[in-house]
């Protein structure tokens, strides 16, 4: 039996699967249906988890070079929001990050591996993450 880390057997079998330059997405509560792409959902209530909660989650066994977020969020969000995205970003070694208009944010979503989903409430808050 697991006893740490990632304990949900669906997320596991979606991440062993992730390849070099493969992307995911880490997806608000309202985020659209994709029904080409597995989803994951981790949705328990609103604001549990957080989409930095489960991207902290992945960190310690996903090497990100790459992440996308909608402009959108910047705008939308308070300084201290924004703020704690930054800091998650910031945490990832060498991470380019690459802001981009919602609708072009989300043609980007069909090319992914998979689609977590959590129970985030922020606005604009989804974030595409690729594998180095």
């Amino acid at each position: 039996m697991i006893q740490s880390g990632i304990l949900n057997p669906h997320l596991l079998s979606l991440l062993a699967r992730v390849r070099h330059t493969n992307t995911l997405v880490i997806a608000d509560r309202a985020f659209p249906n994709f029904p080409q792409l597995e989803i994951v959902d981790l949705s328990l209530i609103c604001g549990v988890p957080t989409v930095l909660q489960v991207l902290d989650a992945l960190k310690p066994n996903f090497m990100i070079g790459k992440v996308w977020q909608a402009e959108q969020f910047i705008t939308a969000n308070s300084r201290e929001i924004v703020s704690s995205f930054d800091q998650a970003f910031a945490s990832i070694p060498n991470v380019i990050i690459e802001r981009l208009d919602h609708d072009a944010f989300k043609k980007l979503v069909p090319g992914a591996i998979g689609l977590i989903r959590t129970g985030d409430a922020t606005l604009y808050g989804n974030i595409i993450i690729e594998s180095v």
